[in-house]
């Protein structure tokens, strides 16, 4: 795995209050990697660390395999949480002013502007103040001038924040977009729901520390608890139920189904294949449900935050 950002044993803190300790972590080139924690965990101080707008007390990052210096920020774009742009200004003077600072030309940027606005349907705001700009008309404008110089590394921090569904569903497209192009993207988000969607890879940060990190997949698996739900059609559930429970370890459970079934959930037995606990409950009864629990990632950040 290549790494485009590196963050090595990093350390800050403020006063007598430890932001980061000893954090270390590896964001992978060209994928979407999820930057979990509770609120104060650490996880916008790492961000502002790797944007140069604070230093770290010790540690250091590496970016696309050097150390970090103040010229890289032009190859990185950052969408903070609260929003900072100036209300009384027009958008176009605005994002073209943005632009430039990101090293744009203005020709190149008028270019690019028009391209995106026209995407988004806003070509029509170009004279508008922010001001006269909804919450989230204002975030479109923000996301745009945050991925307008075609960065390597994107930053977002809950970039879905003021949006409706439906422009909700067009900025997490126009993500996919830009990491199939090869752009890398770091998502912090409260929203598990989205970390599940669009997350290679996670690390959850809490208390300061790094307490998770890897590939979403593989730490499911970790998480898992070979635990199945299960449907069954009969007619005399609670003797089913007693007789399975001196077979299993099994509880009553609580799930969708069409089927007014016997809701049960059961812990796969040591020496038991998931086919042989199936064909066990074919023979007590019709099988209408049978899945495996799989932990969600909102399982799993609760779980590993109440462990550390």
């Amino acid at each position: 795995m290549s790494s485009i950002l590196s963050v090595k044993r990093v350390e800050k803190s403020f006063g007598n209050f430890k932001a980061l300790n000893n954090v270390s972590l590896e964001v992978a080139s060209g994928s979407i990697f999820g930057l979990l924690g509770p609120n104060g965990a650490g996880k916008t101080t790492l961000i502002r660390i790797i944007n140069q707008i604070t230093l770290p007390d010790s540690g250091e990052v590496y970016f696309d395999g050097k150390k970090l210096n103040q010229e890289d920020i032009r190859f990185i774009g950052y969408l903070p949480e609260e929003r900072g742009l100036y209300k009384s200004m027009k958008v176009g003077e605005q994002a073209l002013y943005l632009a430039q600072l990101k090293g744009l030309s203005k020709q190149e940027a008028v270019k690019r502007l028009k391209f995106w606005m026209d995407k988004f349907e806003i070509g029509s705001w170009w004279n508008k103040k922010v001001e006269e700009l909804s919450k989230g008309m204002a975030q479109k404008l923000q996301f745009i001038v945050t991925v307008l110089h075609q960065p390597k590394l994107l930053i977002l921090d809950e970039p879905f924040s003021g949006f409706d569904p439906v422009n909700a569903n067009l900025i997490k497209d126009e993500i996919l977009n830009l990491k199939n192009n090869g752009t890398t993207i770091i998502f912090s988000t409260h929203r598990m729901e989205s970390v599940e969607e669009l997350c290679d890879y996670i690390a959850l940060i809490n208390k300061s520390n790094l307490v998770l990190q890897g590939n979403l997949i593989d730490i499911k698996k970790q998480y898992k608890s070979d635990t199945f739900e299960v449907g069954l059609q009969t007619d005399a559930k609670e003797e089913l139920f007693k007789r399975l429970k001196n077979q299993f370890n099994v509880s009553y459970s609580n799930f969708k189904s069409i089927n007014n079934d016997l809701k049960i959930s059961i812990k796969l037995p040591e020496n038991y294949s998931q086919n042989d606990l199936l064909l066990s409950l074919t023979k007590q009864a019709v099988v209408n449900h049978f899945v495996e629990v799989i932990p969600s990632a909102n399982d799993i950040f609760i779980k590993a935050v109440q462990e550390n």
